[in-house]
């Protein structure tokens, strides 16, 4: 890898570490709040069902794109992130204030949705997504709910593929569901987003490997599933907010429900060794991936992530004096 590429890098691991130390810094004062709202958090029928509104969701996106109601799903995306932004800042400022800052982030995605735009509001959202299913998910249905995803999204990326459509009509609509990672400190989403549409609409042969290009990249970067061969030459990458999300509901998972080994301190009260070890999972993962992707092959990038999450996760339990059974949440079964 070049100089950008390992900027790119950086920043991605540093978007990864925002939404896991937020997540950490929102799971007491999430509880305390009473935003838990699943009554038996150790049931892991939960996951089973989150699965299945994935695959609904998943279905009814890419018949909306079909049918070309694109702006229909950017609007309830970007409605959902103010939701997300407002349940962050009320735990944190007055709620007139959080009503505002929640607006704000709404009406940035709107009107203004540069690269760093979407990743701040990526940065807000992940960290109160994780954060939410952190308390509401014990650690035998997060480590179930992971393990799913892990297996889906390999299915989706090296079996049917079905991403490509679903990731290709995200791409467009500038939202936080995918992360933009510039390679370089010069570059806008928004004018290449213009030259883009320019060149195409002229019709030119430019226009048309452009086009092409970037439906072929979609397939395998919005989720941070791969860049292609060229990617030391590229401006830009993209990594799916979810690849972030998901290993971090377990960093949260366990950092709220399994007493063991407290590191906690006045910014991170809930952080154990646990999670932390979690934490470092997750960026070994990262850092395979980032590897990988960057060689130009398209992979699956939650393999990895809930991988290496659950793996750092069930060390630092054990390392803490937790027994496996319980660190898996396999107790009340046995």
């Amino acid at each position: 890898m070049n100089s950008r590429a390992y900027r790119g890098v950086a920043l991605a691991a540093l978007i990864f570490l925002l939404v896991q130390l937020g997540a950490l810094a929102l799971v007491p004062t999430f509880d305390a709040a009473g935003y838990q709202t699943i009554e038996d958090t150790s049931d892991p029928t939960n996951s089973l069902l989150y699965i299945g509104a994935i695959l609904v969701m998943t279905a009814l996106m890419l018949a909306a794109f079909k049918y070309n109601l694109d702006q229909l799903i950017r609007g309830i995306i970007i409605l959902t992130s103010g939701m997300l932004a407002w349940y962050v800042f009320s735990v944190a400022v007055p709620p007139v204030v959080a009503i505002g800052l929640a607006a704000l982030v709404s009406l940035s995605l709107l009107l203004y949705p540069e690269w760093y735009v979407i990743d701040t509001a990526g940065v807000v959202m992940g960290a109160g997504a994780a954060g939410l299913f952190g308390i509401s998910f014990d650690v035998l249905p997060t480590i179930v709910l992971l393990t799913l995803l892990a297996v889906y999204d390999a299915i989706s990326v090296y079996g049917t593929e079905h991403m490509l459509d679903l990731a290709e009509g995200v791409m467009d609509l500038n939202i936080p569901v995918v992360l933009v990672i510039p390679l370089t400190l010069s570059y806008s989403l928004l004018k290449d987003q213009k030259e883009a549409e320019t060149a195409a609409a002229d019709g030119g042969p430019e226009g048309v490997d452009e086009t092409a290009e970037s439906d072929a990249e979609t397939e395998s970067e919005s989720r941070g599933e791969a860049v292609s061969p060229e990617a030391n030459e590229r401006d830009v990458f993209f990594i799916g907010l979810g690849d972030a999300v998901m290993p971090t509901v377990m960093v949260a998972s366990g950092a709220f429900f399994l007493d063991a080994g407290n590191l906690g301190f006045s910014l991170l009260p809930a952080l154990n060794l646990a999670a932390l070890l979690s934490m470092v999972g997750t960026f070994l993962g990262l850092g395979v991936l980032l590897w990988m992707v960057m060689k130009g092959r398209a992979h699956a990038g939650l393999p990895l992530l809930n991988g290496g999450a659950i793996g750092g996760y069930l060390l630092g339990a054990v390392l803490s004096g937790v027994s496996l059974v319980q660190a898996l949440g396999l107790g009340p079964y046995l």
